[in-house]
């Protein structure tokens, strides 16, 4: 059986395709085994905000925080009994100060 121009061909490509199969498993094989970069985790992160006024519970903590304010329990003086609970709350922001125009 004689090879012609395509069995010839055909070969050639077969080898090609196969030895660029086998580079690209032996460069995947060494990429997996190298030392993996560990990065820094103190620096990376950032440092927590505080807590929302809204989420604290105790009087103690809320009043220690200079953007918040303790409202207090209102209780029905007639039945004496809670309508609603003490809680914790952002303090208004100041009004924007307008520039005084120009004469």
């Amino acid at each position: 059986m004689e090879t012609t121009t395509v069995q010839k061909t055909l070969v050639k490509t077969l080898g090609i395709s196969a030895a660029a199969v086998a580079l690209v498993l032996f460069g995947y094989a060494a990429q997996a085994q190298a030392p993996k970069k560990e990065e820094p985790k103190a620096a990376a992160k950032k440092p927590a905000p505080p807590p929302k006024c809204n989420s604290l519970k105790t009087q103690a903590t809320c009043e220690a925080r200079d953007d918040c304010r303790w409202v207090s329990a209102s209780i029905d003086e007639k039945t004496k009994k809670q309508k609603k609970a003490a809680y914790c709350q952002s303090k208004p922001k100041a009004p924007a100060k307008k520039a005084e125009p120009k004469k």
